[in-house]
């Protein structure tokens, strides 16, 4: 095999694998003054496969409680080779739902000619506080779970309604992938992404057949373009959430 088919096919197996923001706290849950030193991880990258794209410093980084939002503004970059991702350390004092968000700079995809946006949460429960994980924190597009985005077990049917600027989009592909790091093996390529497609109210649900983290993208066209080199480019925006599953011990 020549140098430039190999290019081709890598270039292809890019293209197919799915963009996903990554948004993880070290506890999705918090029960223990042990566990209020939250270390939250900002990525860009394929999930299940483990390939990173380089993240730019985030346009903003935050958390949403108590109906405000609170600015983020300790990240320390990382790296995993040559490519660049985040991560902060926030200290839960008190009872709560904890919405933690980033809105990272668009990423240029070459392959696709295209931009991607990747709007990203997660949310964390302290101390049992339990009301307020459906509040929406007032993102361009964002998924409002219509399931307790939190102590859910392997197995759990997760539901989520998407919107963009306010309104719900429906007939609006959802991609779901598992952050494998496990090293497991997909039974095919087609098996790495699965898909969803919200109906007319922009609903969506899933069942969660592993334990650990998974992260689910609902992509729209923006209504922004981005100048490069002279030229406009289509963005790609995505409303990203991170739920966590777990077995019984």
């Amino acid at each position: 095999m020549n140098l430039k088919l190999l290019l081709v096919l890598s270039l292809l197996a890019s293209v197919a694998s799915a963009h996903f923001g990554v948004v993880i706290p070290s506890n999705s849950t918090i029960d223990d003054p042990s566990q209020a030193k939250e270390k939250i991880t900002y990525k860009f990258t394929h999930p299940f496969e483990g390939m990173m794209m380089n993240l730019d410093k985030p346009i903003e980084a935050g958390v949403f409680v108590n109906g405000k939002k609170e600015i983020i503004s300790n990240l320390v970059e990382k790296k995993d080779g040559k490519m660049s991702y985040y991560e902060a350390e926030y200290n839960v004092k008190n009872p709560g739902i904890y919405q933690f968000y980033m809105d990272p700079k668009p990423y240029f995809e070459p392959a696709e000619n295209i931009f991607i946006r990747h709007i990203t949460k997660t949310v964390v429960d302290a101390y049992g506080h339990g009301d307020g994980w459906d509040e929406q924190i007032g993102l361009k597009t964002e998924i409002i779970p219509l399931t307790r985005p939190y102590a859910l077990y392997k197995g759990n049917i997760f539901s989520g309604k998407v919107l963009y600027k306010g309104k719900p989009a429906k007939n609006t592909i959802v991609e779901v992938e598992y952050l494998n790091l496990k090293g497991l093996k997909a039974p095919g390529e087609d098996y790495i992404t699965q898909e969803v497609k919200t109906n007319e109210f922009g609903e969506f649900s899933f069942a969660m057949p592993l334990a650990g983290w998974w992260g689910f993208s609902a992509l729209s066209q923006d209504d922004e373009k981005i100048k490069k080199d002279g030229k406009d480019y289509p963005v790609e925006i995505g409303a990203v959430i991170w739920v966590e599953t777990k077995d019984y011990k």
